[in-house]
């Protein structure tokens, strides 16, 4: 059992204010996985005025950022070389296939290392001159004092994101991890000390909504960066709107996937569990609409319903099962709730259905589900669901495919699949969304990531999302 007394506040562990603890239990079979301190408005005043005081007067700021850079590094390396402990932690935490963590896990070093390079080409200072012969030194200068609040689904991918160009551009953090995976957020702070940040440079603070809220609407944070749901995010961005703090937010999602009629059906086929299920659908890339062209749409039906079916369920821990449970029972009934208004709205189940898999009924276990001959106005099409469940949209004709695609409240994600990739390319340009893919290809960590409409504001990775966190200065200058 992993247990935190302390909170992680400016670099150094201590007592929290509150007498209240956080009990992690097993989404599998409820045991206990262990207990972290939580933390209230005091510890949040604590971590901020530390905050406040290292960006202000300490060294991070006026650092240089090769030698940010190498700091940032050396944290990276001692992340990694526990990446195996963290992906355990997380999967007993929130249920997270062992499968899945290890792979992402594995792939922060690349993320992060993305960051690295933006920063080392980064134009930190540089003088512009116009035409009339005005010259000008342009800044880019840490934001300040950053709240990063994130959620449970992928804990160290979403802190890292956030915590690692925050600290490359300058600034200083405070970083909120959920409820649900508070164990790992503060297995954080051990590697930051390790690495050498500086005294009050990075806080992990575990806690409940009415202190995240407290955190967010703090006076002394200068930008607040959220993933999470879109429902949260509104909030968030009222809150940091009332003092005009900056902002960036990465929300929900309810990706299509467009199958063209040319396309290679055992591919598309072989990557649905991957695109829809991975991390027991509680992911918001996930590809939970698959739009398919009428002259093959009970083939298709057919060939995804029986791959479904197929899919392991099980203990997260066991490597060979492809899906485990959902993060708490609340997730559990919620995903539920949405197979029942499937069915209730007419669509037909194809794969899985109400109720957990036989013999797993003690964990929060939600059985792989396909809905087919879904209409796009159904709540099942049109709601984030953040479980395993995927719903087949038959269309008529290509325009009508891009246009149920971009019928969605949500712009996050999204693909297309066609044998011919000049006209695959022609649909991914008319799709509104942030990012999209083309026959399955991998994303990589340089590129920026982030959503149209409500699917949020702002992007990460690479260079772009190192913008998110500086401030830009212009300064004339004599000729």
């Amino acid at each position: 059992m992993t247990d935190y007394e302390q909170l992680y506040i400016g670099g150094h562990w201590a007592a929290p204010s509150v007498d209240a603890r956080i009990e992690v239990r097993s989404p599998h079979d409820g045991s206990l996985v262990g207990r972290a301190a939580q933390a209230g408005p005091a510890d949040v005043d604590a971590a901020v005025a530390a905050a406040r005081r290292a960006f202000d007067e300490g060294p991070w700021p006026r650092l240089s950022p090769a030698e940010r850079r190498a700091v940032v590094a050396r944290f990276d390396a001692l992340h990694a070389a526990r990446a195996e402990e963290i992906a355990a932690l997380i999967t007993a935490e929130n249920g997270t296939p062992a499968w899945f963590t290890r792979s992402l896990q594995g792939a922060l070093s690349e993320q992060t290392g993305a960051y690295l390079r933006a920063s080392e080409g980064f134009g930190w200072e540089e003088e512009v001159t116009s035409p009339s012969g005005a010259r000008s030194l342009v800044r880019r200068e840490p934001v300040g004092v950053v709240a990063a609040v994130i959620p449970w689904n992928a804990p160290h991918q979403s802190a890292l994101v956030k915590v690692i160009p925050a600290l490359l551009a300058g600034c200083t953090v405070v970083l909120k991890p959920a409820q649900e995976t508070p164990l790992d957020g503060l297995l954080l702070g051990e590697l930051f000390t390790e690495a050498g940040f500086p005294e009050g440079v990075v806080s992990v603070l575990p806690a409940d909504r009415e202190t995240s809220e407290y955190l967010v609407a703090h006076p002394g944070v200068d930008k607040v960066a959220f993933t999470g749901s879109t429902r949260a995010g509104r909030r968030i961005a009222a809150l940091a709107g009332e003092q005009l703090k900056r902002v960036s937010l990465e929300l929900g999602g309810k990706s299509a996937s467009i199958v063209l009629d040319d396309a290679d059906l055992d591919a598309v086929v072989a990557a649905v569990p991957f695109m829809a299920f991975t991390n027991n659908g509680q992911s918001c890339v996930a590809h939970t609409r698959l739009l398919v062209p009428r002259s093959r749409y009970e083939e298709v039906v057919g060939a995804v319903a029986a791959a479904v079916e197929k899919l392991t369920v099980g203990d997260p821990a066991d490597t060979a099962n492809f899906v485990g449970p959902l993060v708490t029972a609340a997730q559990r009934d919620r995903v539920e709730s949405y197979i029942r208004s499937g069915l209730d709205e007419g669509a037909r189940l194809v794969a899985g259905g109400p109720g957990a898999p036989a013999g797993l009924e003690r964990g929060n276990y939600v059985r792989p589900t396909v809905f087919a001959d879904v209409d796009n106005a159904m709540r099942i099409a049109r709601e984030e669901i953040f479980g395993p469940v995927l719903v087949l949209i038959p269309y008529e004709t290509e325009e009508d495919a891009v246009r149920i695609a971009n019928d969605s409240p949500y712009g996050l994600g999204g693909g297309v699949w066609s044998g011919d990739p000049r006209r695959a390319l022609s649909v991914a340009r008319r799709i509104r969304t942030g990012t999209f893919v083309v026959n399955g290809a991998p994303s990589g960590f340089d590129a920026p990531f982030g959503g149209y409409k409500a699917s949020g504001v702002g992007r990460e990775f690479g260079a772009v999302g190192l913008t998110q966190y500086v401030e830009h200065k212009s300064i004339a200058v004599a000729a």
